[in-house]
């Protein structure tokens, strides 16, 4: 059975749920680096797209009463592979170790023009 998750302030950009859980895992759908005040794409370069997603996710994952200790699996989702070291650089500020699991990948478009696109599987821990 899934269990749909909603973060106040998060926009959506089409018909999905910020995130799904079933049976302890929480699968969170992408997130661009939509500011969530005005609903649209941030201006900037990759590091504060990069960020805002993080604050996007991790707003999702508070919804859901979860961490970003709690992620199990990370993708990132690039449309130009020489901002990896960038992207990289925040996404370690963002993690302690050990690290999740993680893909990295060149896309050849993202919705709304973005740069940088994140999705993440979290496990909740065991009472």
């Amino acid at each position: 059975m899934r269990k749909s998750v909603t973060a106040s302030g998060i926009v959506a950009t089409g018909p999905y749920a910020h995130a799904v859980e079933s049976e302890g895992l929480l699968f969170l759908s992408g997130q661009t680096p939509i500011d969530p005040v005005t609903g649209k794409l941030i201006q900037g370069g990759v590091a504060e797209q990069t960020q805002l997603c993080f604050d996007n996710l991790k707003s999702v994952l508070q919804a859901a009463g979860l961490t970003l200790d709690d992620v199990q699996k990370v993708n990132v989702y690039l449309l130009d592979m020489g901002n990896f070291a960038v992207m990289n650089a925040v996404y370690e500020k963002n993690f302690s170790q050990p690290y999740p699991a993680r893909t990295t990948v060149q896309v050849g478009g993202l919705p709304l023009g973005a740069e940088v696109e994140i999705e993440m599987v979290a496990r909740r821990p065991k009472a």
